[in-house]
């Protein structure tokens, strides 16, 4: 069944390579962007596709209520809703200090989550976050994968981390609130990539570090969309040797949740 698909962030790499692969399904999808320049780019992954683009210049720092999110997911009407925005996306060292990255990261993101989960239509949200956002030990990673975990979150990105940690923390506890019949879906790769994409590993990953293809991300992300029995869970994922499909329809058959040791996972 075709589908609508709203993309927060359709300039950044990742959704830039899944906006054709949707559109390859037939599916419709509304890339939401930062500004006019970046229009002629977003709309040549359009070019000769089955689906239809449709492309939006909106300010997503400038949503501060889930009313005003609200507003444009009603002017979309979209059936799933993708967030791959972030302030990271701008450039420079800075971009993941400071004021800016709460507003986009967690503020903005958690604004868009409660809206979505709070529409009828919108039946599943898929927000790209990554690997070490967690505030607990897996049981699944060593000593040494948890002190990397935490040197990333602490020292290295702790404005980012607090930021995703909270964004990431309200996807599954207000997906979880809705029902079945919504789905909340983190895909939480490593350190992103151009390299093309190859296999991946898929679900509870043996360490806290590594790569992520971010075509594989795409290609991952878009399966998680349209499998069936998907449900409320945090999928981790780097690069590996399993096939995409096979890693998908894995995960989902065995129910596999990243989630597990944190504290959400039980409230």
């Amino acid at each position: 069944m075709s589908k609508h698909v709203l993309i927060l962030g359709g300039h950044g790499k990742v959704s830039q390579l899944l906006t054709p692969l949707l559109l390859k399904k037939s599916w419709s999808v509304t890339s939401i962007i930062r500004t006019e320049e970046q229009v002629p780019a977003i709309k040549k992954l359009g070019e000769s596709s089955q689906g239809k683009l449709n492309v939006l210049v909106r300010s997503i720092e400038e949503v501060e209520s889930e009313s005003q999110a609200k507003r444009i997911l009603d002017e979309v009407k979209p059936d799933y809703v993708v967030w791959s925005a972030g302030a990271a996306g701008r450039g420079g060292a800075e971009r993941y200090i400071g004021l800016q990255t709460y507003k986009i990261d967690r503020d903005a993101a958690i604004h868009f989550i409660r809206a979505s989960v709070n529409t009828p239509s919108i039946t599943r949200f898929l927000m790209v976050s990554y690997l070490a956002s967690r505030r607990n030990k897996p049981h699944w990673w060593n000593d040494d994968s948890w002190a990397n975990a935490l040197e990333v979150n602490n020292k290295i990105l702790p404005d980012y981390y607090k930021a995703k940690i909270a964004a990431d923390e309200v996807l599954y506890q207000e997906s979880a609130k809705r029902g079945s019949e919504f789905v909340g879906i983190n895909l939480r790769p490593g350190t992103l990539t151009t390299d093309p994409a190859g296999g991946v590993e898929l679900g509870k990953t043996k360490v806290s570090r590594g790569k992520s293809s971010r075509e594989a991300v795409a290609q991952v992300a878009a399966k998680l969309l349209e499998v069936e029995g998907i449900k409320n869970s945090w999928v981790d994922m780097l690069d590996g040797e399993e096939e995409v499909d096979a890693a998908v329809e894995r995960v989902v058959r065995n129910g596999v949740d990243a989630a597990e040791d944190e504290d959400i996972y039980t409230s």
